[in-house]
């Protein structure tokens, strides 16, 4: 297990540290700051360094969390290039940050050993953004209870809340499902939980990391005027009349049709599944009726691409014949093509089924374009057609691989818990190469049941003799899909596991990720074909069965692991030594100034405050408007002193020599 087998929060993690911060992982520096006003705001594309220090799983997942920053905020993040303010993102002791841009040149933020969870960097970076925990808002007394008897001595004031002269909720309603929300059993004396929720439902609820809430977002938009996010582009469950703007073309023989049912399938929409009376509507194309090599297209509006990746993700249902096709085209628009022109991405193909399917198509779309579904009638007998619904596209990276397991309430209530109750994916190939596999316990080893555990195995493989070995920094994701049918309200939950060449197994010298017909074991797949199976990592506290039954994890009994495996290597030295700072062996800067080094000599930055400041080659006096205010004053009034007695003396010798 990479964590023990242990859920372990933010705070527990620094607390087993002996660490003592504010709140548990907040970073004072000076007098307190509060996210009211603009000068605790950083710019909307927040500078970096990622120091060497890290873990390269951190690495990876930092720039994982950057990325749902830019599909569900305005807020970007660029490599530190000189700029006066910066994160430096370092293995310190926990997982802490500073609140809100602090104005002293490098602003620290730790992601220590088990910080390396993607809902753990968030919490970080908002807080860096400028936002407190949740439950230290000035109306937290409303939603929950704080049992301070519970709490260990000389943490309750972990549990302070704020007036709203030093935070500001923007006008959004408390939030128990918040990433920035303490857990139940935060600083508890003993097994009681230290904060109830006064509506019940939501005790379980509070201190989820899996990723940000609607209302964590809400919130981080407003406080940076977002109108919009960065790598969001469409999404459509079909629910308006309009289609979200989508169009049928004049170029086919026949139509896609907004509908709720279809008496071959499917029975409902994806985006509701008949739970909501006169709503759920899907796109179907009938293939029972028509000839052979009927189309129907139907084209999205014209879209404009800022990245040259993007991602579509639908859901496809079809209830036709197995020679119906559904094409994926796009339409791209040039300057020397100013109609279009079609370019064919994906066909999708299969056998009829009786549920919908996930699927997700790469673009790689440079100029503005629309996104084309084209179904084609095939030969034989059809009773139905094809369907689509719930899009998503997106400027980020498609999952390498999709792992859909059906009947999940069934493996639920039938499977036990330990290595009975263990299923396996489908091998998977990793983009250089590497075979794997993730082993899935749905009902939690024997030491710690009620949960998912989620392991990844390398596996022999047809290039193995070409391959490296020991597996040297490949990163392995596994992200159990959140089935919203928006992207940007998507709380999916996911871990990482990233394989360390020279890491070795437990019980002996030999290396963990090796090659697994070396290091694993004999075992086969369904079909009877043997392969070697390595030893798996990852963990037995992967999702608790009450979170697996909230959200949308499971929809038409279904669950959706996304995987991916991909090469992180070139993270190994993240800055070039010339961008990053060289800091001082011994800090002679005073009142928390930082110090580095620059061409050979220790400068230091000083702090900077709302009306105050501080100043000299040691940062030793301290500056104020006040102070300012009184010198310009005073200044003022010496220079009129000054002119008075220039004046008078002048008067004074005039009236002389005029006497004389």
């Amino acid at each position: 297990d990479v964590d023990g087998g242990i859920d372990r929060d933010i705070f527990d993690i620094n607390e087993a540290l002996g660490l003592d911060l504010f709140e548990g992982d907040i970073k004072l520096d000076g007098e307190r700051n509060s996210i009211i006003g603009d000068n605790y705001r950083w710019p909307h594309i927040v500078p970096y360094v990622l120091d060497d220090s890290l873990e390269m799983n951190a690495k990876g997942l930092i720039l994982k969390a950057f990325e749902q920053y830019r599909l569900k905020t305005c807020i970007d993040f660029k490599t530190w290039e000189g700029e006066k303010n910066y994160i430096h993102v370092f293995k310190g002791s926990g997982c802490w940050s500073s609140v809100g841009n602090r104005q002293i040149g490098l602003q620290q933020l730790s992601i220590g050993a088990n910080c390396d969870r993607i809902g753990t960097i968030q919490h970080e970076f908002l807080h860096a953004l400028g936002f407190w925990h949740e439950q230290s808002r000035s109306d937290r007394d409303d939603y929950v209870s704080i049992i301070w008897d519970r709490i260990q001595a000389g943490r309750e004031h972990n549990f302070l809340k704020y007036n709203d002269t030093t935070s500001d909720s923007l006008n959004v309603p408390y939030d128990y499902t918040s990433v920035l929300h303490y857990s139940k059993t935060a600083f508890r004396n003993g097994t009681e939980p230290t904060i109830v929720t006064n509506i019940p439902d939501f005790i379980d609820v509070i201190g989820q990391r899996m990723d940000f809430s609607d209302y964590d977002l809400q919130k981080l938009n407003r406080l940076y005027n977002c109108s919009s996010s960065l790598s969001f582009m469409d999404t459509c469950s079909f629910e308006l009349e309009n289609i979200c703007g989508m169009i049928q073309s004049s170029d086919d023989n026949s139509d896609w049709q907004r509908l709720s049912q279809v008496p071959a399938g499917p029975n409902t929409d994806h985006t509701n599944m008949g739970e909501c009376e006169d709503y759920g509507h899907f796109m179907h194309f009938d293939t029972s009726v028509g000839a052979e090599g009927s189309t129907a297209i139907l084209e999205s509006r014209i879209l404009y691409p800022k990245r040259s990746l993007q991602c579509l993700q639908f859901y496809f249902y079809n209830s036709g014949q197995e020679s119906d096709r559904l094409y994926v085209w796009v339409r791209e628009y040039t300057s020397t093509q100013p109609n279009g022109t079609l370019r064919l991405i994906e066909e999708i193909k299969g056998s009829p089924a009786t549920y919908w399917q996930l699927h997700h198509v790469s673009l790689n779309v440079t100029s503005k374009f629309r996104v084309v579904f084209q179904g084609v009638k095939g030969s034989g007998l059809s009773n139905g057609g094809l369907s689509i619904d719930d899009i998503n596209l997106s400027e980020t990276q498609c999952p390498h691989h999709i792992w859909h397991i059906r009947n999940f309430t069934y493996l639920l209530d039938t499977s036990p818990a330990g290595a009975e109750g263990r299923i396996y994916s489908p091998p998977f190939y990793s983009s250089k190469g590497y075979a794997f596999q993730v082993s899935l316990y749905i009902n939690g080893t024997t030491d710690n049941p009620f949960n998912l555990a989620m392991y990844l195995h390398l596996i022999s493989g047809a290039n193995d003799d070409q391959l490296q070995w020991p597996c040297a920094w490949q990163q392995g994701t596994v992200i159990l899909l959140d089935q919203h049918p928006d992207i940007r309200q998507q709380m999916s939950n996911q871990r990482s596991i990233t394989t360390d060449p020279l890491k070795l197994s437990d019980s002996s010298s030999t290396y963990f990720w090796d090659r697994p017909d070396k290091v694993g074991n004999i075992t086969s797949f369904p079909n009877g074909t043997t392969f070697m199976r390595g030893p798996g990592s990852g963990t037995s506290a992967f999702l608790t069965h009450q979170r697996l039954r909230s959200r949308n994890f499971i929809k038409e009994d279904s669950v959706y692991i996304l995987l991916t495996m991909e090469d992180i290597s070139h993270l190994l030295s993240t800055q070039p030594r010339v961008e990053a700072p060289d800091f001082c062996p011994d800090n002679p800067c005073e009142n928390d100034g930082v110090c580095i080094v620059v061409d050979g000599a220790p400068v230091c930055r000083c702090p900077v405050g709302d009306n105050w400041w501080y100043m000299g080659e040691k940062c030793e006096r301290k500056g104020s408007t006040h102070e300012n205010t009184v010198i310009a004053v005073s200044s003022t009034i010496s220079v009129f002193v000054v002119m008075l007695i220039v004046t008078i003396t002048t008067a004074v010798c005039l009236k002389k020599k005029y006497r004389k």
